[in-house]
């Protein structure tokens, strides 16, 4: 940001935020109030529907390392039950990690990895369920990230070069917007 020559913004500079304000706004980003300061959104108006977001992840990994945690060969354990279990503990604490998120009376949330022989590696998928004001597609977001990364830190001593990769929302339903599928 431009300062002027006491140190506050200059007149260019303020207009230029007031532009992006004004345009953030216009553009329905719900998370920015009028001033451009972040703000929790209010969900009291809304109904309470049946909202479930589903979510995917990959950790690619070499062969011979997947093949090690399919036998149960890891140096640290169990590592898919303990990602799997990690992931559903990170999606219950979304909350606490995302600013702005609101705390959700979460009624399910399933963690599903299985390995991939052509990646090679492991395909992460989480579903997020609730009934309730606001969607959860970042507890099903959180939950898969938390999953992956588990996997990473339990066989990183076999293989530091493992890539954690394309985390996306798979689909989302309830609320006003209605349902949603990502294109393949």
């Amino acid at each position: 940001m431009a300062r002027g020559k006491t140190g506050t913004p200059s007149r260019a500079s303020r207009n230029e935020r007031k532009g992006a304000v004004r345009r953030a706004v216009e553009a329905g980003l719900t998370h920015i109030d009028s001033r451009g300061e972040a703000r929790m959104v209010d969900i009291s108006g809304k109904s309470a529907t049946e909202r479930v977001a589903v979510a995917e992840g990959k950790v690619v990994m070499q062969r011979q390392t997947l093949d090690r945690v399919i036998a149960g060969d890891a140096l640290k354990g169990d590592v898919l039950g303990t990602a799997r279990l990690a992931g559903i503990m990170a999606a219950k604490r979304t909350h606490g990690l995302i600013p702005l998120c609101h705390p959700l009376p979460l009624t399910k949330v399933d963690v599903e990895i299985n390995p991939e022989h052509s990646l090679p590696g492991f395909r992460v998928q989480a579903t997020a369920k609730v009934t309730g004001q606001t969607g959860v597609e970042m507890e099903a977001l959180t939950a898969v990230s938390i999953a992956c990364l588990t996997i990473y830190d339990m066989v990183k001593a076999m293989e530091k070069g493992m890539r954690i990769e394309g985390i996306r929302l798979l689909a989302k339903t309830g609320g006003k917007s209605g349902p949603w599928r990502a294109e393949s």
